[in-house]
């Protein structure tokens, strides 16, 4: 999956995940995820001096139901799996050092192929065991990896 394309991850009309290469590259400034998600992921790229206005962001009242996820992996291999929210294995992704990954929706596991260093941004705040079901993980013989 080292092409420059940002691959979407879906099940029926479920947008489950947004992959960013560590090859993507584009000029300017662009956004994978829609303006109704409660976490926003961007690709930027300017040239040296270009100059980005000071500012502040305001108190925005927002509504946050699913909790979504950017990993980003900084080092080593990790493998992605997916999961419906009736927790039914769908497929796996192979992540490698350099890609970053959003998880929006539905279930996933991970299984660590070579030793990983990786940096997760979530909403916050943490509400503990809360926020997630855990549930078994699929058989290692009936793994699908999609790349």
């Amino acid at each position: 999956m080292h092409s420059n394309e940002v691959v979407k991850v879906m099940h029926e009309e479920q947008l489950l995940a947004l992959i960013i290469p560590k090859t993507y590259s584009e000029e300017g400034i662009h956004f994978f995820t829609p303006n109704d998600f409660s976490q926003q992921i961007a690709f930027m790229k300017h040239p040296t001096g270009k100059e980005i206005d000071p500012h502040c962001h305001c108190i925005v009242h927002r509504e946050v139901h699913y909790t979504k996820e950017v990993l980003f992996i900084r080092k080593g291999k990790l493998r992605v799996d997916f999961y419906t929210n009736d927790k039914i294995y769908l497929e796996s992704r192979i992540l490698n050092e350099g890609d970053v990954i959003l998880l929006s929706e539905a279930g996933h596991g991970f299984e660590v192929l070579e030793d990983l260093e990786m940096v997760e941004v979530k909403q916050g705040p943490f509400v503990g065991d809360q926020d997630k079901v855990r549930f078994k993980s699929i058989e290692k013989d009936k793994i699908i990896i999609n790349l």
